[in-house]
């Protein structure tokens, strides 16, 4: 199978599954997920955020997508528990379109680590 057409249906069983579990039948975007993601990753699911903390939890799943493609690299944890990325690498000049697939692609590999979706 092409590795566009593998990204493409494994992006879909991803966002069918988040959608399902958290959107009741409307389906998620890539700024939603990419927000569930970080919310996950700083382990505070219980918790109501604010519009600053939103941003941060963005930030925090991006660095964790793209660590393992060597852009990020964990840090440290601060005492409220967030964690803190050092850049490894600056991130390529992408198109729009392009950072879109890198977004996807990395978060599908997120999922597939998790043993979430193969």
């Amino acid at each position: 199978m092409a590795r566009d057409t593998q990204l493409k249906e494994r992006w879909e069983t991803v966002v069918q599954l988040l959608s399902k579990r958290f959107a009741e039948g409307d389906t998620l975007d890539l700024e939603s997920i990419i927000y569930l993601i970080g919310v996950q990753e700083l382990g505070q699911l219980d918790k109501t955020f604010k519009k600053d903390d939103k941003v941060n939890l963005m930030h925090i799943a991006i660095c964790r997508l793209l660590e393992p493609f060597g852009y990020y690299q964990f840090d440290y944890e601060d005492p409220d528990g967030w964690p803190h990325y050092k850049i490894l690498e600056p991130l390529p000049v992408l198109k729009a379109g392009e950072q879109q697939v890198l977004m996807k692609d990395a978060i599908v590999q997120y999922f597939i680590d998790k043993e979430l979706i193969s």
